[in-house]
């Protein structure tokens, strides 16, 4: 008797694929829109919460307000037209320019109801203007504020995390092969120095190449003035970056080398690599089939969100080197109570690692055939 499957017509068959592919399309988009639906959650709430932390609860009104009074009191100390009006003049005047500050900034209206429009705002990216802040263009937009020294923030750190990254999982995997050598014992040893952060070793590097060899530059993005040719200025560039470079190498360079170096020697002592080098297949080989392509999900994982959270991470780090970019921006920013810029640094991170995180899920299917999104 013959079965079911040998009994289908090529109709049937072709509608049973149309069918499948009918409910793969399905089960895709539902997990699409419920997934992309959760991540603008998350997004929402972090940023809320963000501008309520940002603002103290509302006491960075009261500081705001405050500026206000004084403001319109020197007014009325050196402006000769206004120190002329009578003291019942002068008060009324004074009231009446008060609350027409307070009404442009928003202020006379209540916190909750402003957090929530700024919040809006904040996730179209209409981040409005700085109080106290502007561009090097001389522009006080939000919007500008950041996009100028957005590019010079992912210039040092995804060049950086891009170059380190490579170069450990190199390493790692060349540690991998000789287990117990004399590197692999000091790469060991030394990994418990990469818990200080970068900027430590920041301190310590400017001190040796810049204080005392005077190699290297104490900071800065390039020399000053800036080279008008090309070649000279991307030299002065690859000059000024080296110092960062060493110090984000120290940080995080011999833990990412000792974790991937670990992470290589487990999936190397499974059963399908003992089989395959019983079959006699080239190391290489080995290592591209049976040890790299099963981690590469983890590979992929760690090195997006390293380049997410590696800027978000540079405030301390670029206020140490000088360095232009949007972490000497937000220690300024906080030093200056600027609250739109403060939030719109947080919303562009929250797009980020939300784009990132959204599509991550698709990448480990392409990399992964075990994998079916949504199930």
């Amino acid at each position: 008797m013959n079965n079911e499957a040998d009994s289908a017509t090529p109709l049937d068959t072709r509608r049973m694929k149309i069918d499948n592919t009918s409910k793969t399309i399905s089960r895709v988009t539902r997990y699409t829109v419920v997934r992309a639906l959760t991540i603008f959650g998350t997004i929402i709430v972090s940023l809320f919460l963000s501008i309520m932390v940002a603002n103290m609860g509302g006491y960075v009104d009261e500081i705001r307000r405050g500026l206000i009074r004084e403001d319109v009191q020197q007014r009325f100390i050196t402006e000769a037209s206004l120190r002329r009006l009578t003291s019942d003049e002068k008060q009324l005047r004074m009231d009446e320019m008060i609350q027409a500050e307070e009404h442009r900034q928003g202020l006379d209206q209540p916190f909750m109801l402003r957090a929530v429009r700024y919040m809006w705002n904040a996730l179209t990216l209409d981040l409005g203007r700085a109080t106290n802040m502007n561009s090097d263009s001389g522009s006080r937009e939000v919007s500008k504020i950041l996009l100028e020294r957005l590019p010079k923030t992912l210039l040092l750190w995804t060049s950086s995390n891009i170059l380190l990254f490579f170069l450990s999982i190199g390493v790692a995997l060349s540690l991998s092969r000789k287990y117990g050598s004399f590197l692999d014992k000091v790469v060991v040893a030394l990994s418990p120095t990469s818990s200080a952060p970068a900027w430590f070793y920041g301190i310590f590097v400017i001190l040796i190449f810049a204080a005392i060899l005077k190699l290297l530059p104490f900071g800065g993005m390039v020399d000053t003035p800036p080279p008008d040719n090309p070649v000279a200025y991307a030299l002065s560039l690859l000059k000024h970056m080296a110092l960062p470079v060493l110090a984000f190498a120290c940080s995080t360079g011999i833990a990412s080398v000792y974790g991937w170096r670990t992470f290589f020697l487990i999936y190397s002592s499974e059963d399908y690599v003992e089989m395959a080098k019983a079959k006699g297949l080239h190391p290489r080989t080995i290592e591209r089939r049976y040890i790299l392509r099963p981690t590469l999900p983890a590979i992929i994982t760690n090195f997006a969100l390293l380049l997410v959270f590696s800027w978000s991470g540079a405030t301390v780090f670029e206020t140490v080197f000088n360095w232009p970019g949007l972490g000497l921006i937000f220690f300024r920013a906080i030093t200056l109570v600027e609250t739109s810029v403060i939030v719109g640094e947080t919303v562009i991170f929250a797009y980020l690692l939300g784009i990132t995180v959204f599509l991550l899920d698709f990448v480990y299917v392409l990399v992964d055939p075990r994998v079916k999104i949504g199930r």
